[in-house]
């Protein structure tokens, strides 16, 4: 990536913009190949997600990240580059696109602000193979045409372009004008692309197959010594009297649950894929891996003493410390052949959610040269925690226990800029939202000593804090 040292939208003139993009154009003439040029300046406090919904459009790519916890959020749309991939390679295809773009990427303005340059948002399924007419394909990341983000109390806009040898200067201009202006006067009052309606309420839900009986499935399979942990999932398919917009739906889970990260990935087509995960996947910051095994259930107490009882009950469980455990020497195991050294405390501790709390440990490592997070998330993916433990075959006997597609559940969400650094997290506690359609997903990790019936309680705790989040 060439990163120059000016900011062609200071004095907002047209003159000097065209100016700077000429030069643009002339470094794709010379090889024949289109240029990303990315414009990035700090701008004055916004919400990511209130510009997002004010610029909804049901018919672009979309994608929105937020921890509400530590003040930090993300937002694209609209996009100029967009690369897709199946099979076992997806993760390297998707790299080879990622050194790609930037080898031909001129990125000027405040590119060391916070979120500043190009970022590439991104979405891998549960699978790496996809069935014909999924909401999302096995891959795909996007280069949006504009982004805006929040890190504390610094907000940082982008504008992304493509300058082909043949573009007209004048045209993109005004589109890099048009797009900066739109982070200065974002208009939140004007009338949205979906009308607000009345709070939808659900007039009809419907689930396919008994779960109590697929936990069994799960439990004959670890018996017969083929896996020793599984996590299976159920699905409930929710219609409403009203449509449903995914932005405010998202609005309230980040409300609800502001430690957790709350996230939107559209596909274009009017589907968006949503929720409110605990679980990061990876994050990688200034030359270190962050992870996290996160495993093992427990509902929240009504008063504090309640609650405190259930959780040291969860840190004694047996069961609940071996399914924590798997997730823990699966990640170690996956993450040393790449030449990292894990570090992680000797116990777990207890992750309190507003509805559940979880068994946590951290993990962390300092990434080895040459290794890129894509590396490390091919590795990774799917964990323990929502796959099963040997993954390959836990994976295999998912498919024919569940009779469901996953899709993006379970899947790996996030972003990667410029500077090898990006963050994903896994796709649970979430729904795929389209018109008055809502299929919500909630799973549980099965081991032996599993008891159906206290794996069905558990991923009732999931759907009803769902549904209350969704429809209040």
């Amino acid at each position: 990536m060439t990163i120059l040292p000016i900011n062609p939208t200071e004095n907002a003139s047209p003159d000097a913009l065209i100016g700077f993009l000429r030069q643009c154009r002339e470094a794709a003439r010379g090889d024949g190949r289109e240029r990303l040029v990315s414009i990035s300046i700090q701008v004055g406090a916004l919400d990511p997600l209130a510009v997002l919904e004010a610029i909804f459009e049901s018919g672009e790519l979309h994608f929105y990240a937020e921890r509400p916890n530590i003040h930090t959020a993300i937002a694209g749309a609209e996009a100029v580059l967009v690369h897709e991939a199946s099979g076992p390679e997806r993760f390297e295809s998707a790299q080879r696109f990622i050194d790609d773009v930037l080898a031909r990427t001129i990125a000027v303005g405040d590119v060391d602000a916070p979120f500043g340059g190009p970022h590439f948002f991104s979405a891998f399924t549960f699978l790496d193979q996809v069935e014909q007419g999924e909401a999302f394909p096995a891959a795909r990341v996007f280069v949006p045409r504009w982004q805006v983000a929040r890190a504390g109390e610094v907000t940082t806009a982008v504008a992304n372009l493509l300058v082909a040898p043949d573009s007209d200067l004048a045209t993109l201009a005004e589109r890099v004008l048009r797009a900066h202006g739109k982070f200065k006067h974002i208009d939140y009052d004007a009338k949205p692309a979906v009308p607000v309606t009345s709070q939808p309420c659900v007039f009809q839900t419907t689930e396919a197959g008994d779960f109590r009986t697929t936990v069994k499935g799960g439990l004959a399979a670890i018996a017969a010594g083929v896996v020793k942990k599984i996590v299976l999932a159920r699905v409930q398919d929710m219609q409403t009297n009203a449509p449903l917009h995914p932005l405010r739906l998202l609005n309230g889970l980040r409300e609800r649950f502001p430690e957790c990260y709350s996230f939107s990935v559209a596909n274009g087509r009017g589907q968006s894929f949503i929720g409110a995960s605990p679980e990061r996947l990876v994050r990688v910051s200034k030359g270190v891996l962050e992870t996290e095994a996160l495993a093992g259930s427990a509902r929240r107490g009504q008063s504090a003493s309640e609650d405190a009882a259930l959780g040291a009950e969860l840190l004694a469980s047996e069961k609940d410390r071996r399914e924590q455990g798997h997730v823990l020497e699966s990640i170690v195991r996956r993450l040393e052949p790449l030449g990292f050294a894990p570090q992680f405390p000797s116990q777990p501790v207890l992750r309190k959610l507003a509805n559940v709390q979880h068994l946590h440990t951290p993990v962390s490592a300092v990434m080895p040269a040459g290794i890129h997070l894509l590396d490390a998330l091919a590795r990774l993916h799917p964990t323990p925690a929502v796959g099963g433990s040997p993954r390959e075959e836990a994976v295999a006997r998912i498919r024919d226990l569940e009779g469901f597609p996953r899709g993006l559940y379970a899947g790996a969400i996030g972003w990667l800029n410029a500077r090898g650094g990006g963050e994903f997290l896994v796709g649970i506690r979430s729904a795929l939202v389209e018109g008055r359609n809502a299929r919500v997903y909630a799973g549980a990790g099965i081991v032996a000593g599993s008891d159906p019936e206290r794996e069905f309680a558990e991923t009732e705790l999931k759907f009803r804090a769902m549904r209350e989040a969704l429809l209040g």
